[in-house]
């Protein structure tokens, strides 16, 4: 992760020096690890039907569905790290400085993937609806696109995990990067893929909704309303956290008004609630992008007919 255990970081920085912030430590303490636990139970449930339907009822010779297949486990991959941030809210950390980098790891490779994946499904979706009749699906270059995905997001978060390492500061255990450059780089890289996704996505919706709109057929509406949600929750889940994390770069700096108690505290906060906020993705997804489809739902209606019989 980009954040610290605690809002009293090991660097000294000059905030800590003149504010202590245990009661933002303990909200923290109490109100993320309770939803983190409850992210990892939706999530596990809504990817775990994702992929239970796909190998049961869908076919992977459409490019849609194994997009979908692989921000599945993006998404997986992502709650799987949950429960790890979920104890180090409450006891620090305890896993080591091997478990430390792993499950960085696998945090940041969930998050890297599972913003490219979307990327790519918005490219397919408007490539389906603006220019219906190119064969661009069969093109090479895009059937390795997964692969390239997977390799990308892999060294992105494995560059991020290795600048990872167990710190202790005031008898507390932290997993953090092991300096302040570090995570300043981390939290730049992490905001750009976040902006080249959003512009890219925002593009691509915008052409669509254009182009949907001028048509004349009876799902317009519906399919427009689609659209908008999808490109508005992308954006309302990950814009506030990344423009929170690099105000926090800010009091890193020691700038002012960051350099405020106050102010530093309503900081922490919002970081929570942005962090909580963009974190729940990995449960919107499965529906946003697979549950929400007829086909889907129908097979869903088939598991829980087999599981619950009358």
């Amino acid at each position: 992760m980009t954040e610290d255990y605690t809002s009293t970081d090991y660097d000294d920085t000059p905030v800590d020096q003149l504010c202590r912030k245990e009661e933002v430590v303990k909200v923290g303490s109490i109100v993320i690890p309770v939803f983190f636990a409850l992210l990892v139970v939706l999530s596990c449930i809504g990817n775990l039907l994702v992929l239970v339907i796909l190998v049961l009822y869908e076919k992977f010779r459409s490019m849609i569905n194994i997009l979908i297949l692989n921000l599945a486990l993006s998404d997986l991959l992502f709650t799987f790290g949950l429960p790890f941030w979920a104890s180090y809210f409450i006891w620090g950390w305890t896993f080591g400085e091997i478990g430390c980098k792993a499950v960085k790891f696998l945090f940041y490779v969930g998050f890297y993937s599972s913003v490219l994946f979307l990327t790519l499904m918005t490219i397919q979706r408007y490539m389906a609806v603006v220019h219906p009749l190119s064969d661009w699906e069969k093109c090479r270059g895009f059937s390795v696109a997964p692969f390239i995905i997977w390799i990308l997001s892999g060294t992105a978060a494995l560059l991020v995990s290795l600048r990872s390492k167990v710190l202790e500061h005031d008898k507390n255990i932290y997993c953090e990067f092991d300096s302040i450059r570090a995570k300043h780089v981390a939290v730049y890289l992490q905001s750009i893929f976040f902006l080249i996704a959003f512009c890219i996505m925002g593009f691509c919706h915008f052409r669509m909704f254009l182009t949907i709109a001028q048509s004349r057929t009876r799902l317009r509406n519906k399919t427009i309303k689609l659209i908008f949600c999808i490109g508005l929750l992308f954006f309302i889940g990950w814009a506030p956290y990344n423009i929170v994390m690099l105000l926090r770069i800010f009091q890193d700096y020691g700038l002012t008004p960051f350099t405020d108690c106050r102010v530093s505290i309503h900081l922490d906060y919002a970081f929570y609630a942005c962090r909580l906020l963009a974190f729940s993705h990995c449960c919107l997804n499965p529906v946003l992008y697979a549950l929400i489809g007829e086909k889907f739902q129908k097979h869903l209606r088939m598991i829980l007919k087999k599981m619950c019989p009358k």
